[in-house]
């Protein structure tokens, strides 16, 4: 090939090179990827809106007074009284609410904690011990996953009359303090992000298996344990049935079933149904608060370094 015609067939700067056809194929991929991306972009803004509705409702609904929440448009604002609203919310009934709130915070935050620890512990022996039977435990806790809490409630309740808790704290924070889900993660968790090496390493080194689990293993551990903790203490604190068969004394209930106890009697006393709307808005708040709080441990790559190759 001569330099000319060498030459002619280097496209000049700047430009690129043509297909076949006289497009570009660069440009055709960055096409169908920006298509993509404008796709996607669309049904999450779409799901979030689908999501989040329901709590711009009830932020728009827990300003607004009795006769507002019926007689206005719901997903605007109308004369907002927000303040007034929650000081009602707070003082009806001998401040019945503050209670509560307290007992909510007792279940959810005392079983959600103990329910993580017992996870990491059992997950964590699952994973890095062998023993005798320790598949067929696993299979159980399997199983347990799949039972649904609704079913055991009923069993429980027998149990616990026999027992002589019913109707105590320790009815609603006993069951709480197992989570099958929680010790399934911590030993899948375990098994994969944990390495052999590094424990072999801190028992030449002297470390009890105490101070090990303590030490390293709830370190590298930190992004399941919280996954476990929320979703324990959302679930004790959005669960309705387990308090509705175990509570019958007022003072004991958790929010969700002061509230229902609430709406039950709106029929004869209007201004509980706006009294419901401020509680459950109120009650949305500390879960927004552990959410925002607790997902900066969320991250990867927390033992990356630990072990050289």
């Amino acid at each position: 090939m001569s330099l000319q015609t060498a030459a002619r067939t280097v496209p000049p700067r700047g430009e690129k090179p043509a297909s076949g056809d006289g497009t570009t194929p660069r440009g055709g991929i960055t096409g169908v990827t920006t298509r993509s991306r404008i796709l996607v972009t669309g049904l999450l803004v779409a799901a979030a809106g689908y999501f989040l509705l329901p709590v711009y409702w009830l932020v728009v609904a827990s300003t607004k007074s009795t006769g507002d929440l019926f007689g206005t448009f719901g997903l605007w604002f109308s004369q907002p009284q927000f303040l007034s609203n929650l000081h009602q919310v707070l003082t009806y009934d001998d401040a019945i609410y503050l209670r509560w709130a307290v007992n909510s915070l007792l279940y959810a935050g005392v079983g959600a904690g103990v329910a993580t620890l017992l996870a990491a512990m059992s997950g964590y022996a699952l994973a890095k011990f062998s023993f005798a039977g320790r598949d067929t435990i696993f299979n159980i806790v399997l199983g347990g996953v799949l039972i649904p809490g609704t079913a055991l409630a009923l069993p429980m309740y027998l149990l616990f009359s026999e027992a002589g808790l019913a109707n105590t704290y320790w009815a609603v924070l006993l069951p709480s303090f197992v989570s099958p889900f929680g010790v399934y993660l911590c030993r899948i968790y375990a098994a994969a992000s944990i390495p052999d090496e590094l424990l072999e390493a801190a028992r030449i080194d002297g470390a009890g298996e105490i101070r090990i689990f303590t030490v390293v293993a709830l370190r590298i551990m930190t992004p399941a344990l919280v996954t476990i903790f929320l979703f324990q203490f959302v679930g004790i604190w959005n669960n309705y049935f387990l308090p509705l068969v175990m509570l019958s004394d007022s003072k004991l209930y958790p929010i969700t079933l002061g509230l229902t106890s609430w709406q039950s009697f709106a029929d004869r006393q209007p201004q509980l149904y706006q009294l419901t709307v401020g509680g459950a808005f109120v009650s949305v708040v500390p879960l927004m608060i552990a959410m925002v709080a607790l997902q900066r441990f969320w991250r990867s790559g927390l033992t990356e370094g630990s072990v050289k190759a």
